[in-house]
């Protein structure tokens, strides 16, 4: 076990091989933690488990850190199973133990494990005393599923924020001020880019309700990554800006091309933001990793995305990036699509149509070339990249 606070131990796994999670839809280059928090007060809690092919390796280093039998209540947090994983080993161990989780905890529990428990469910404000320390529990409802909290510890000033303000990253420390600052950096905001950027709005909302409890927070401890410690508000000041129309300053280009027209199409599309000092970023979709492009996407101040067309629609990883965008509800950008086409050009007025679905804001006509395109042709490109700076810089007044 390595000590958190006065109290608190972390009791988790680190997972250096994992590269990929959610079923693949995530990439995770540093691999990643599963944080299991030990409270010894008084009472002895357990603060969610682990990941389920951990579970054997999680119970045996519990039993012998803690002992399960003397563990007098659980809480869960949060029951994706990368959380709960290891909780049924456990409840079958220990039937009696009683379970502290939110009402849609309970029956995600129950959904999960389809087994009568002894759940004990609470609300934002409802607390239990330990010993020297209180746990109060906020409701984190859809940051990222229905059942999420937090809990923080009044006497240790410790804030258990399972999924809020973690980051896929395994590392030699589990503490912020012990760790590489841009990895740190750069993990946050992939994690936060990918997973939390559809609930923005309810983030933005609960950091100002969590702000108006005044809670004297000394460390915040989540279940992936590393622990705050050092400055932790650092990171909810981070969340409220990251929640609240996030940008940065230049325009991510996307494409996907056959035979290099449309290439040459993002490459005049560039030249024409950059003659209005706009820098931009360019990535073929086709060999570029998914949950990196989100990110790219989620710091860019504007997007083009382009594909040659084929059998009547954009190549496939251009409908797939275009459907993640959906799913992201990325919103306040502006935007312009491309592509290159022979007989037929529905490629770029598909991908139009679909960030038309988006509060995204629509900065110019999709731009369609045929075959090998001229000089000529390419200059609707550079003209298409002016008006994207143009709309950027409108934005920004």
């Amino acid at each position: 076990m390595i000590k958190v606070s006065e109290n608190v131990y972390w009791d988790g796994i680190r997972d250096w091989d994992l590269r990929l999670f959610h079923g693949h839809e995530l990439s995770t280059h540093r691999g990643s933690t599963y944080n299991s928090y030990v409270i010894k007060d008084e009472k002895t809690v357990l603060v969610d488990t682990v990941w389920f092919p951990h579970k054997e390796a999680y119970l045996e280093k519990l039993q012998e850190d803690v002992g399960i039998e003397n563990i007098d209540f659980i809480v869960i947090n949060h029951n994706e199973p990368d959380h709960g994983g290891a909780l049924d080993a456990i409840i079958g161990m220990r039937p009696e133990i009683p379970i502290y989780c939110t009402e849609q905890g309970e029956k995600i529990i129950r959904a999960h494990f389809h087994k009568d428990w002894n759940f004990k469910t609470v609300k934002t404000g409802d607390s239990i005393n330990i010993g020297k320390n209180n746990l109060i529990f906020v409701e984190m409802k859809m940051i990222h599923w229905p059942d999420s909290m937090m809990t923080y510890l009044d006497h240790d000033k410790v804030l258990l924020s399972n999924d809020a303000f973690g980051q896929h990253y395994c590392t030699k420390s589990l503490f912020n001020d012990e760790v590489d600052q841009a990895e740190i950096y750069q993990e946050a905001i992939k994690y936060y880019a990918n997973i939390l950027t559809p609930f923005s709005a309810m983030i933005a909302r609960k950091i100002d309700e969590v702000v108006a409890m005044d809670l004297d927070i000394r460390i915040i401890a989540p279940s992936h990554g590393v622990i705050w410690r050092e400055n932790p508000l650092q990171i909810i000041e981070t969340y409220a800006k990251w929640a609240s129309g996030y940008s940065e300053d230049f325009a991510v280009i996307i494409y996907d091309t056959m035979y290099g027209a449309t290439l040459r199409m993002a490459g005049a599309i560039e030249e024409g933001l950059a003659s209005k000092g706009v820098k931009a970023k360019l990535y073929n979709c086709a060999v570029s990793d998914m949950s990196d492009l989100i990110t790219e996407i989620f710091k860019a101040n504007a997007i083009a995305i382009g594909s040659c067309t084929v059998n009547n629609s954009p190549l496939t990883s251009i409908v797939a990036i275009t459907h993640e965008i959906l799913a992201h509800k990325t919103a306040g950008k502006p935007y312009l699509t491309f592509g290159s086409f022979g007989w037929s050009g529905e490629a770029a007025t598909y991908i139009d149509a679909e960030l038309g679905k988006t509060k995204l804001k629509k900065a110019a006509e999709p731009v369609k070339l045929k075959y090998t395109p001229t000089k000529e042709d390419f200059k609707q490109c550079f003209e298409a990249g002016v008006k994207l700076a143009e709309a950027i810089k409108n934005d920004i007044q």
